[in-house]
């Protein structure tokens, strides 16, 4: 550890985090691309001083800016030529399919980019939404289509404490979506070429042979996820199992595969380092297949990481460099925040190397505690102490991204990866002959089996609830302070002093005080909130962590209702009750009125009050309005869409605040 903290690359990939995370928040530099220039030359001149405290504060400040150029550069939005700088009302596009991702109840999903708004060159994403129809083939990547449809904005999430998705494709440079029919668009007969599109056309040839033989659907689903890293035809309730098991690495080509990949590798060429300059051959060869395997899984993010992890990793195996697993992994690290800076703010990129950090930090501590003699042990005891150190590097990121912990990872992890080797080459095996075409039925049977196996375990394994703890929350600051915890703690362990132990316990009263402060806050906090639910109304009342809710919802809807169950979670909320508002509440000094179908508001010496609208009341809003001057009118999903446009527009001329939730979100009142 003392040796990487004194490892450039480790402050500089600091520094660069920084810059990263400074420009995507605030966005501060918008002096455009010629002004870049300026601060590089001035660092660059900086560098001719000789003081060593003064070139090490410019180092320091280059790589922040380093950090701060790439977002700017990463971004579309920065250019000239971003398309929505050049759309019109009627304006013709030209759009290349990128990405084919996982289809929606109604409509079929890709990322695009917009290479052309009528004459003009363009550059930008889009996401493409196509309504299904079985009549119809999917689009493939690299694609040209000419289209002319309305761009809308992406829609935030309507409740509070749902998944962004929103900003989740902002961070993948999406900003607006299209809606179209299959008849709305028409195929351009020139073909994009990229190497990415080349890949989807390989797997696309190799799905095809594998269609030939009698696989099942969730067989050759979990083949497709394994093997070629496409997990958009796995079900739901499989992608459930897999998460609940705690083993969804398994279904997604990360880190995980391509070490497993490296080792077997490293062993089929070990043999050439008896040449005359082997060395280079073998980690030649390595490399060169390592992202033969990135190619083929559809060079997606996940595999590109963990591909430039372990190359720098088989390097410096191969030349038996001192501390390489610690030094490739924040070299590589800082290679791809350089190349591709939003990488940074990715689950995926964030879980994998934080699970390598404990694995390389921790395990080898773990490890030492017992060397049992038996091989057999001595490799289930490997596997244990790696599960074990992998979760002490993600834990309190997985509970704060995913609310659960599925302790019973470490069955399903020491069942099925000490089979992955042979699994991964039971599959490159079965794919190699199904291309040739001169794949056995029989051994397509038996891999099928295998799979089927591996799904059932794991299916057992997730529906032991006992050992699954859901519904655990955790806020960003508090999984910030068990980092600190973790860091201080292991260290610790490693090398025992007074001054690390008084860390350790300043960091435990650290937790303790931030946990108090958000308890207090919760206990204290107040809101009434009216929640979105198209064709229901449900509107609460918080009260430190009690919730009144009116609603509508059948008890079924009601447990299962996953707006109702995120704000729980989120807020610690551990009581709610069902009542009846009786169409008015109270609410710090607020007024709140709310009018049902029934359409009654005449209500003595009420003050400008919080008007909300369910139901589809049969009322003159204009009278409402200058009856009893509401300050502000709220529309819930209960209502017509017909009828809310209409009040939007009276309300609108009458200068009164309009709140439709379908469009604007749960609207929230705090104290």
């Amino acid at each position: 550890m003392k040796k990487l903290k004194n490892y450039l690359p480790m402050h500089f990939t600091m520094f660069l985090v920084f810059g990263i995370c400074l420009q995507y928040y605030t966005q501060f530099w918008q002096f455009g691309f010629k002004k870049i220039f300026y601060p590089i030359l001035f660092l660059l001149l900086c560098f001719l001083f000789k003081s060593k405290i003064f070139t090490t504060i410019i180092t320091a400040i280059t790589f922040f800016f380093i950090g701060v150029f790439s977002v700017f550069i990463a971004n579309d939005v920065n250019y000239d030529n971003y398309y929505k700088k050049y759309l019109q009302e009627s304006s013709k596009v030209v759009i290349v399919v990128k990405k084919v991702l996982k289809p929606g109840f109604y409509y079929d999903k890709y990322e695009v980019e917009l290479i052309q708004v009528n004459q003009t060159k363009t550059r930008g994403k889009v996401l493409l939404n196509i309504q299904k129809d079985s009549l119809f083939n999917s689009l493939k990547v690299d694609e040209i289509l000419h289209v002319k449809a309305e761009f809308k904005e992406l829609i935030p999430p309507l409740n509070p404490h749902q998944f962004n998705y929103k900003s989740y494709l902002a961070k993948q440079g999406v900003h607006q979506q299209i809606f179209i029919d299959n008849y709305q668009y028409f195929k351009s007969k020139r073909q994009h070429f990229s190497l990415i599109g080349l890949s989807a056309k390989f797997r696309d040839f190799v799905q095809a042979s594998l269609r030939k033989y009698q696989f099942e659907k969730d067989e050759l689903a979990v083949i497709n996820a394994l093997l070629l890293g496409q997990r958009q035809d796995i079900s739901k309730e499989l992608i459930a199992d897999y998460s609940r098991a705690g083993a969804i690495h398994i279904l997604a080509v990360s880190g995980l595969h391509v070490g497993v990949i490296l080792l077997i590798l490293t062993i089929i060429f070990q043999p050439l380092e008896k040449l005359k300059n082997g060395k280079y051959l073998k980690i030649t060869l390595i490399v060169l297949l390592l992202w033969m395997f990135a190619f083929i899984a559809g060079l997606s993010a996940s595999v590109v990481r963990a591909v430039t992890m372990f190359t720098f990793l088989a390097v410096g195996l191969t030349f038996k460099k001192k501390n390489i697993v610690f030094f490739s992994l924040v070299s590589s690290l800082f290679l791809l925040l350089i190349v591709k800076p939003m990488f940074l703010f990715d689950v995926g990129f964030q879980l994998s190397y934080l699970a390598v950090f404990g694995i390389i930090w921790v395990q080898p501590k773990l490890y030492n505690l017992w060397n049992p003699k038996i091989i057999i042990i001595n490799k289930l005891w490997q596997l244990f102490t790696v599960s074990i150190a992998a979760q002490v590097g993600i834990l309190p990121l997985s509970i704060y991204y995913f609310e659960q912990i599925p302790s019973l990872f470490l069955a399903s992890n020491l069942v099925i990866i000490p089979f992955l080797m042979y699994i991964l080459i039971g599959g490159i095996l079965l794919i190699t002959l199904a291309i040739l075409n001169i794949l056995p039925q029989f051994f397509a049977d038996i891999y099928g089996e295998v799979i089927s196996w591996m799904n059932s375990f794991v299916s057992w394994i997730s529906h032991q609830e006992a050992f699954l703890f859901k519904e655990i929350s955790i806020s960003f600051l508090t999984m910030l302070v068990w980092y600190v915890f973790i860091f201080f703690g292991v260290d610790f362990l490693l090398q025992k002093s007074q001054k690390k132990l008084l860390y350790v316990l300043s960091a435990i009263l650290l937790i303790q005080a931030v946990t108090f402060f958000e308890k207090k806050q919760k206990l204290s906090s107040e809101a009434f909130i009216v929640f979105h639910k198209s064709r229901f109304s449900i509107i609460g009342k918080r009260s430190g962590k009690e919730l009144l809710l009116q609603h509508d919802l059948d008890s079924l809807k009601f447990k299962n209702d996953n707006n109702i169950k995120s704000y729980r979670v989120s807020e610690a909320i551990s009581k709610i009750k069902t009542t009846n508002f009786n169409n008015f509440i109270k609410f710090n000094k607020h007024n709140i009125l709310i009018i049902d179908s029934l359409g009654i508001y005449k209500l003595i010496n009420l003050e400008k009050p919080i008007v909300v609208l369910q139901y589809t009341p049969k009322i003159n809003v204009e009278r409402l309005i200058k009856t009893i001057k509401p300050k502000q009118i709220i529309a819930d999903g209960s209502n017509y869409k017909s009828y809310i446009n209409r009040w939007e527009i009276i309300c609108e001329k009458k200068n009164i605040p309009f709140h439709y939730t379908g469009k604007n979100g749960a609207f929230i009142l705090t104290k």
